[in-house]
Parts: C-alpha cells; sequence; structure tokens
C-alpha cells in the first residue's frame, strides 16, 4: 500500500497551481474556466466564468464580469462565494472558499481594462444588462461589430460596464483521483495543510 506524506501533497499543491497559472492564458487548459458558485438570497446560484490571474501569496483568483450581471450584485450583496475547478488531463479537483472584492470604475480594473483586448471590450458595450429577458435573440453586442473589433475610442464606452473580481482565497481543498486511492486534502487562510477523507 502507497505511503501519502504531507511533502508529497505540497507537490501536489504546487503541481496545481502552476496549472492555475498556465490556464491564465492556454485555452487550452481545463482550468482555463471554472465554475463560480454565489449566493442569491437563500438560492445558491452557479456559472462558468474565465480565468484571468491567479496571485500565489496570498493566493488570489480573478476573473472580469460585466457589472450589470447578477452575479456581480450578489458578490456585493454577500462577498462568500466557491470556485470549482476541475482537469480530466490530471484527474484533480480544486474547490476554493472565497470572499470576494468587486473592483468597479477604480485603479485596479482601469488598469486592466487597458490591457483588455479590442475582441473583448465589444462584450461589455451591449445594450442589455446581462441576464435580462428579451423579446427575441440579441447577441448584445453592437451590430456594427459583430465580425470586427471596435475603435478603441468606441471601445471605451465598455468600461462603464466592466468590473475585475477578486477572489480571495479562505480554503482549498483538492481531491487527486488515483486508481489505488484517491488523495484529498485541505489548506486553510493560514496555510496549515491536512489530509480529509476522499
Amino acid at each position: 500500500m502507497k505511503s501519502i506524506s504531507k511533502k508529497d501533497i505540497k507537490i501536489i499543491l504546487n503541481q496545481q497551481l502552476e496549472h492555475l497559472i498556465d490556464a491564465i492564458s492556454n485555452g487550452k487548459n481545463p482550468y482555463h474556466t471554472f465554475t463560480l458558485g454565489t449566493l442569491n438570497a437563500n438560492q445558491s446560484e452557479i456559472r462558468t466564468v474565465v480565468l484571468r490571474n491567479i496571485e500565489k501569496e496570498p493566493l488570489r483568483i480573478f476573473f472580469n464580469a460585466d457589472y450589470r450581471s447578477p452575479k456581480v450584485a450578489q458578490l456585493l450583496k454577500n462577498s462568500n462565494c466557491s470556485a470549482l475547478f476541475y482537469s480530466f488531463q490530471s484527474r484533480a479537483q480544486i474547490r476554493f472558499k472565497a470572499e470576494a472584492t468587486v473592483h468597479y470604475d477604480n485603479k485596479i480594473s482601469k488598469s486592466i481594462w487597458k490591457k483588455t483586448p479590442l475582441q473583448s471590450r465589444k462584450c461589455y458595450m451591449g445594450d442589455f444588462k446581462p441576464s435580462k429577458y428579451l423579446e427575441s435573440w440579441d447577441p448584445n453586442i453592437p451590430s456594427k461589430y459583430l465580425k470586427t473589433d471596435p475603435q478603441k475610442k468606441d471601445s471605451e464606452s465598455g468600461f462603464k460596464n466592466f468590473t475585475y473580481i477578486e477572489l480571495n482565497i479562505i480554503e482549498t481543498d483538492i481531491l487527486k483521483l488515483h486508481h489505488d486511492g484517491h488523495i484529498r486534502f485541505k489548506i486553510d487562510k493560514k496555510n496549515r495543510m491536512e489530509f480529509v477523507a476522499p
């Protein structure tokens, strides 16, 4: 029977963090998108978002959002949330418990907006707030930019709808699936690492 030590799980943790860092710019990495869970009163809500950045010390993950979207309203009311990543390649699941900070119309969001490609900026130029009911289909992008990117000057109109979300990690739960025994462990905010029954 194999033996797994705290040293082994530190190696697994570092491997998973490196996969997350790679996923920021690698769209083929399964961690490039993740599931975000928020609270809407007494109802839980989930959706897929795109990983935009990660900082390791302290551990934080970041994504972009339309300020008008329900998820932003939910995070402003209750900053407690969760993030779920799963990789079929490494057969690993990462669950984060987090507290969200919404960066809207501040130095941080302006800095990120300046680096946002024109192709992405047009997603924030739509007339309708995300999740609004429509009488007929609408891509919620200005029609003249459906097949092309906006001019930079025109794209600036999207900034009023842009926000950068920071998830401050409270707890990390990693499950590594393996045919001769799954490995699961948790790390708290003080970096205490403990084995957990898979």
